[in-house]
């Protein structure tokens, strides 16, 4: 999935925002920017369509909410990426990681650990739930 720079953009807001329609985050995005209102509508449709945000009508507006997380979209954006270049078989991935780690404080770390840790948990839960 390719995500342009105003789809980013509409992303952070959406995350930051519980629910809005095209005025309200063209009014917040394009005070700096600038933009048009159909530019924000054409954007907001392409991310429902591409099942990042959901919608609801009222009255003659969309209403958006972001349907998935800023973590849960990271974590997809990395998956597709890697599907392009690694193959199941290498440590491209793990080298990535350790190299984007290595710019990381030890209270990053700490909590990039941790994380390691209750995905082993998760994994062996889930093993046992199988057997």
């Amino acid at each position: 999935m390719i995500l342009g720079e105003l789809e980013k953009r509409i992303l952070q807001y959406m995350w930051e925002t519980p629910e809005a329609d095209a005025k309200q985050v063209h009014g917040a995005l394009t005070k700096r920017r600038g933009g048009t209102l159909n530019t924000i509508q054409s954007t907001l449709d392409r991310l429902f369509k591409k099942d990042l945000l959901t919608r609801q009508k009222q009255g003659h507006a969309y209403y958006y909410r972001a349907k998935v997380g800023r973590e849960e979209l990271i974590a997809q954006l990395i998956q597709d990426v890697a599907g392009d270049f690694i193959n199941a078989d290498e440590d491209s991935l793990i080298a990535a990681f350790s190299s984007v780690s290595a710019g990381l404080d030890d209270e990053k770390l700490s909590q990039l650990e941790k994380l390691i840790q209750q995905q082993r948990q998760l994994r062996s839960r889930d093993a046992c739930n199988v057997d």
